[in-house]
């Protein structure tokens, strides 16, 4: 694995796992006032607009709800994952996210699901 790669590999990692633990503060450590999500609903920028998505990520994916990694592919600045995930509130049987890596932060983050 490349330099760029490892830089990814470590971003991503700190990304998933303070999802994992539905901490929006040390998510937010990954991204910058410029990062872009782009969804379905259209694109979010800003570190107070971040906070909103995630926030209400969180009530329908909650600490403790079943998440499975089904694929992690890493090639130099850019990650992508295919997952799923079920909770009380939503399940959601195929997640695909994409991300940019820039200098440690996350710079381009695409969300795609399909909510049942």
């Amino acid at each position: 694995m490349n330099s760029a790669a490892t830089a990814t590999q470590n971003v991503l990692m700190h990304h998933l796992t303070a999802f994992g633990e539905n901490n929006i503060d040390e998510i937010l450590l990954d991204y910058t006032e410029a990062s872009l999500i782009l969804t379905d609903q259209g694109t979010i920028q800003g570190l107070s607009n971040i906070r909103q998505l995630f926030e209400a990520m969180f009530r329908l994916i909650p600490s403790g709800a079943t998440f499975e990694m089904k694929t992690l592919t890493i090639s130099d600045r850019v990650a992508h994952i295919i997952w799923s995930s079920q909770s009380p509130m939503a399940e959601i049987p195929f997640g695909s996210d994409t991300f940019l890596i820039e200098d440690n932060k996350i710079k381009v983050h695409t969300i795609a699901t399909l909510l049942v």
